[in-house]
């Protein structure tokens, strides 16, 4: 968790620049960046506190061993769902609100059962410390593509 954290501290270190864009890098602001890593975390964890553990059902996917292995997400290979695609640009306060959420969401994963749980649209279920894993690739995924937008 402590990884986490310190994404989240950086995440919130880019709040000054939220209105930045680069049409090179991406069609997105850094605004949206932060925002979408937020709905992410803030929704993956919602997720895990209320999965069965007993109905965590692991399997072998390819496209997750390369990305956990690699510690990458690929840009542009995969397009995220609505219900973490950000609608209205979130103001400097509201992005604050939500890095507040998530710092107190991230500090609720040392308290899940191993098998809590989600359903990711590629990767199939993934368990407490495969999420937590995840969150933190996604999550430098996101301040990657932060600092190209910033070059």
């Amino acid at each position: 968790m402590n990884t986490l954290h310190t994404l989240l501290l950086q995440l919130e270190n880019h709040i000054p620049n939220l209105e930045k864009t680069n049409s090179k890098i991406s069609s997105s602001s850094i605004g949206w960046q932060i925002d979408h890593c937020l709905l992410v975390i803030n929704g993956i964890i919602d997720q895990l506190e209320v999965s069965n553990p007993s109905a965590f059902q692991p399997k072998f996917n390819l496209p997750k061993f390369i990305v956990f292995t690699t510690g990458k997400i690929p840009r542009g290979k995969a397009r995220a769902p609505k219900i973490v695609m950000p609608v209205d640009v979130a103001t400097a306060d509201e992005l604050k609100s939500k890095i507040e959420l998530a710092k107190a969401n991230i500090l609720k994963l040392s308290s899940f059962p191993t098998n809590a749980h989600f359903k990711h649209p590629f990767f199939n279920d993934l368990n407490t410390k495969q999420t937590e894993k995840f969150l933190a690739i996604h999550t430098k995924h996101h301040l990657k593509i932060i600092e190209d937008i910033l070059k």
